[in-house]
């Protein structure tokens, strides 16, 4: 009897594995790299429960519809009207997620002079560009996300409601996302409370601005 159950959870060991389509990144830097902008705690819980609850949720979406599974995660974004809520709040969680971990840095950087000098045409400085992504990250009612997308050739600042993000075919404004901000309560709100402003202000301190010029060049 216990060898047949040793048999029967192997193979229940192996279909977990073949229908987990999805998996939690690597973390590129320590839990207290970001620290003071963003400390050690909220980091961990951030990273290793909400994130990997958005992972797990969206496996089981696989479990019940398994040609999503085939799928990447940017390609469900761009056709989630197709899916059911939970696929939608679970793939841009996961989506989104991964791609703020990689925006993010403990070292200091600056935008390249080509993203620099589209910014400069866009916004009229960097300065200015920093005052209305604040902005959109600061009238975001509830929760959501402040991007700096390329629509059209052109870069623009949006904001979005809960999970989505501007690959969803379900937002007003698609576009390449090339930096993002996270305004949900759970990324700031053990160390900063109800004080979203200087979150968003001590964003700035920790953007990985040479990832962020990659994908603009890119």
């Amino acid at each position: 009897m216990y060898k047949i159950n040793l048999f029967l959870l192997s193979l229940l060991s192996v279909a977990t594995l073949a229908t987990a389509q999805f998996s939690l990144p690597v973390l590129p830097y320590g839990y207290d790299a970001l620290e003071p902008s963003i400390d050690k705690q909220t980091m961990e819980i951030h990273y290793s429960k909400h994130h990997d609850a958005y992972v797990k949720n969206l496996n089981k979406e696989v479990e019940n519809l398994p040609t999503l599974g085939k799928l990447s995660i940017e390609e469900i974004c761009k056709n989630i009207s197709k899916y059911n809520t939970a696929v939608r709040n679970n793939a841009g969680g996961h989506y989104n997620h991964s791609f703020f971990w990689n925006t993010l840095s403990p070292v200091k950087s600056e935008p390249s002079p080509k993203l620099l000098a589209a910014i400069v045409s866009s916004f009229g400085s960097l300065d200015k560009f920093k005052e209305e992504f604040n902005n959109a990250a600061k009238s975001r009612f509830g929760s959501g996300w402040a991007w700096l997308i390329v629509t059209e050739g052109k870069l623009k600042i949006i904001s979005t409601a809960n999970q989505d993000n501007p690959l969803m075919d379900v937002v007003e404004v698609n576009g390449k996302p090339i930096l993002a901000l996270d305004v949900w309560e759970h990324a700031y709100y053990l160390k900063y409370q109800n004080k979203r402003v200087d979150y968003i202000s001590a964003f700035w301190n920790i953007v990985n601005w040479q990832e962020v010029s990659k994908r603009f060049e890119n």
